[in-house]
Formats: C-alpha cells, sequence, structure tokens
C-alpha cells in the first residue's frame, strides 16, 4: 500500500527515482524491534512540532499573559488540552525512546568505526532535545514553571569561571522574569528545533550512507 502511494506521488509530481532510494534501503538481517526506537522518537519529534506549531497560535509569551493563555488553551479553544496533552506526552516520549535508542547503540557497539560522527551527532541530538524540554517546561508560567527555571539555571553557577555569565544569559539578567520566558520560548520555538532539524538530516544522511550497524 506504502508502495502504491509512493508510486502515485513519484509518477505525479515528478521526483527522481534518488528521492525514492531513501525509504528503500537494505536492513540487515535479525533485526529486533528494539531497532525501532530511532523511529519512534522520529515519530515523537514530529508529533511534538505539530503540535508545537498549533499551540504556538494562541500561546502569549509575556509574564502577564502566558499563563492565561494556557488557561485558554485547556477550557476555551476546541481540542485546545488534546493538542496540548498530545504535545506534552510526546515531548516525554521523545526523551524516554531516545536514551533507550541510546543504551541499544551502546549495547551492540554501534559507536564504533566507521560510525563515530554519526554517535558524536546522535549524543549531541539528545542534549538538545532536553534543552528543549527544559525551556519548554518554564512557558506555562505558573509556580512549578517558575521554581523548577529558578532551580535549573541556578545549576549553571556551578560551572567554573563562566557559571555566572552563562546563568545571565540564560535568564537575561539576574532573576528569572519576563526577558527569561520570551529568551526560552525563542529558544524553545525556534532556535533548538533549527539545529535539531540539521542534526537530524545529518543523522539519517550518515545512516543512509553507512547502513544500519548489524546486531552482535
Amino acid at each position: 500500500m506504502i508502495g502504491k502511494a509512493l508510486d502515485w506521488i513519484v509518477s505525479r509530481s515528478g521526483l527522481k527515482e534518488p528521492h525514492r532510494v531513501f525509504l528503500e534501503r537494505r536492513i540487515p538481517e535479525n533485526l529486533n524491534y528494539s531497532y525501532c526506537l530511532g523511529g519512534v522518537a522520529f515519530t515523537c519529534f514530529l508529533i511534538s512540532a505539530v503540535t508545537g506549531l498549533f499551540l504556538s497560535i494562541y500561546y502569549v509569551p509575556s509574564a502577564k499573559d502566558a499563563f492565561h493563555s494556557i488557561l485558554m488553551i485547556n477550557e476555551k479553544i476546541f481540542l485546545g488540552r488534546t493538542i496540548r496533552s498530545l504535545h506534552k506526552w510526546s515531548a516525554n516520549l521523545l526523551i524516554v525512546s531516545m536514551l533507550l535508542h541510546t543504551i541499544r547503540v551502546v549495547i551492540n557497539r554501534s559507536y564504533g568505526p566507521p560510525r563515530e560522527l554519526n554517535w558524536i551527532a546522535g549524543v549531541v541530538l539528545l542534549v538538545l532535545v532536553m534543552a528543549e524540554g527544559f525551556t519548554g517546561y518554564l512557558l506555562p508560567w505558573d509556580q512549578k514553571a517558575y521554581w523548577a527555571t529558578v532551580v535549573g539555571t541556578n545549576i549553571a553557577t556551578a560551572i567554573p569561571f563562566i557559571g555566572s555569565e552563562l546563568l545571565y544569559l540564560l535568564r537575561g539578567g539576574t532573576d528569572v522574569n519576563g526577558i527569561t520566558l520570551i529568551r526560552f520560548y525563542s529558544l524553545h520555538v525556534l532556535w533548538i528545533p533549527l539545529f535539531i532539524i540539521l542534526l537530524l538530516w545529518a543523522h539519517f544522511h550518515m545512516v543512509r550512507k553507512l547502513g544500519i550497524s548489524r546486531p552482535l
């Protein structure tokens, strides 16, 4: 069924054969379901991205209106609570599936030559996803989000030499306030997703080039 759909798209759109090859590649034998964790993570990322786009239509990133916009999404917008729940749980599952995917790579030693660069890209992706979760946690702008961000950003001061400057960079000042909210919103919806998309492209390209590592 998928093959017929691809054939129809290719025949109507004029896509060249190399575009189809990305979806049609040789897969080693004896694979198990743990090899699907990367695909699960990518699916969760897509769900988070799409639901996040819908939420951004109504969310107001200001200290005065952020919390009230969340209440409006939950209580007044059609399917708003459902979309927000999908965004929240897909983001949580994204982190869990990426951690399990990383464990699978370590157990199967798929980080070795010639896949070292792909391993580095995956580790950076994991860090960026964790940063995406951290920046998104502040956006509801309630007491739990506020004090969790205060504690989380205070950890930066433990870094030698640059701790104080990094804390100021994260908060946009000495305290967590409206500037911090706008800064975290910008990171959450623009900067971090941009780098995630670039690294995903590189990650998939290297998987396509090197192939899927065989199980031990």
